[in-house]
């Protein structure tokens, strides 16, 4: 099949879609200094929100990233965003035929047994149906919609529009790098042949897991733009969390604790999604990851700046959170910086630091960690801001989001003893020799 690739014509329609949605927002914020207004910044989050809410695509799915990054927007914003869905109007009938032809060829259907007409899963990029395969096999088709490069290049232009509006008002975060880390990852999502790679690297990681499952992708039925992989049945979280007892919400959190962290730390790779629609949960309450399209590959070094940092808080340590920093991507820390950051650092990190039976947030209110993040504004204020390294958007992006999720399931866990299980004798340089040799099995490069 010949790569799709973006067209001038389709990026200039997304252009016009996009502008149309943004001209009243922009106009606004042209016109009023609304950063430096509490009650004119909420009414302006709630436009903007509205005005991405109808876009659907890639971004909304950018839009909700954001949102988990503290101070990339301000708070008023960032509350808007994370009430936006991913979850997409799917393609009917006529459509997926056509794109499903434009993949595998006029006589497409009779390489399936069955294939379901209705969508069981719509998102920004693509759709899922349920399929049988000619073997019998239960089957995921995972189709992405038409003309995906050009509305991703057209968004990520639109994205440095709304940035730009963002810091022309309020300089405390440079986006810059991270905005490049977002697009470099959409673009990445739109490959589901690499995609189809980084399920063969999860099913290696977690070869012989009976707390993990990954399905098989069937390459004789996948395409760069259509994943057909093996079908894992399971249920919802939100309906485990609704009916389950503690003790098994405890034990599916440490299941999805494994699912992301055991990668991590083993193999520097993550889970850059922790998206309800992502995982579900089966009988025994072990795990099933769908989806890898988000999944980012870091060097050793910052898994190491990772224990590192952890620590530095633990034994209060400054020199060692410095350097640990740097680790991050952190050019040069100052004291000052460093004693800023450690204000969000000791937020994430303190389940950790406590050996203990405990839920993760122990408030009990969503409010803190909006708290934290309007001290940390201010004081980077103080400072003339600073610029947030790549490497920070999907760890953070990963570890709030999978706090939600244990948050979601009310569990209760000693996170210190699970973390230290997970880290114990860790050496950077056995991860590095790990890594370099599952990456080059699946046809990876390395970071």
């Amino acid at each position: 099949m010949a790569k799709e690739k973006s067209s001038l014509r389709k990026r200039v329609t997304r252009y016009a879609k996009v502008s149309t949605s943004m001209a009243n927002f922009g106009a606004r914020a042209a016109g009023q200094q609304f950063l430096g207004i509490s009650a004119d910044r909420q009414k302006q989050a709630e436009r903007l929100r509205a005005a991405l809410g109808g876009l659907k695509g890639p971004l909304m799915k950018v839009a909700q990233i954001l949102s988990t990054i503290p101070d990339a927007v301000p708070q008023e914003y960032a509350q808007e965003l994370a009430q936006l869905q991913a979850d997409a109007p799917p393609m009917g009938w006529a459509f997926v035929k056509r794109r499903m032809a434009a993949e595998l060829g006029a006589d497409w259907e009779a390489k399936f047994k069955s294939f379901e007409h209705e969508a069981c899963a719509a998102a920004s990029l693509g759709q899922v149906h349920k399929a049988t395969g000619l073997d019998g096999r239960a089957l995921a088709c995972k189709l992405q919609y038409p003309d995906m490069p050009s509305t991703v290049e057209a968004d990520l232009q639109q994205l440095k529009l709304i940035m730009a509006v963002f810091e022309r008002y309020d300089r405390a975060v440079s986006t810059k790098k991270v905005q490049q880390e977002i697009a470099d990852r959409l673009h990445e999502e739109l490959d589901y042949i690499r995609e189809a790679r980084h399920m063969r690297l999860y099913d290696l990681i977690h070869a012989g897991s009976k707390q993990v499952h990954v399905p098989e992708p069937v390459e004789a039925v996948s395409t760069e733009r259509l994943l057909t992989m093996t079908w894992l049945s399971g249920e919802k979280l939100a309906n485990v969390a609704d009916r389950a007892s503690l003790a098994d919400r405890n034990k599916v959190a440490m299941n999805m604790f494994h699912a992301w962290y055991t990668p991590f730390y083993s193999y520097g790779v993550i889970h850059g999604d922790p998206h309800l629609g992502n995982y579900t949960v089966r009988k025994d309450l072990s795990i099933n990851l769908l989806d890898f399209g988000c999944v980012r590959i870091f060097r050793p070094r910052l898994v190491d700046g990772v224990i590192r940092l952890y620590e530095a808080l633990r034994d209060k340590r400054e020199e060692l959170a410095v350097e640990a920093y740097k680790e991050w991507g952190f050019a040069n820390p100052s004291k000052k910086l460093v004693e800023i950051l450690n204000i969000w650092a000791n937020f994430i990190y303190a389940p950790l630091l406590e050996d203990k039976t405990r839920p993760l947030d122990e408030t009990h209110t969503g409010l803190y960690g909006r708290e934290i993040a309007a001290k940390m504004h201010v004081e980077l204020r103080k400072i003339g801001g600073v610029t947030i390294p790549r490497e920070f958007v999907f760890m953070d992006r990963a570890t709030i989001g999978l706090g939600s999720v244990f948050l979601r399931l009310k569990a209760e866990v000693n996170w210190y003893r699970t973390f230290h299980d997970l880290i114990e004798g860790f050496d950077v340089k056995a991860l590095e020799k790990r890594q370099t040799k599952a990456l080059k099995a699946c046809g990876l490069d390395a970071p």
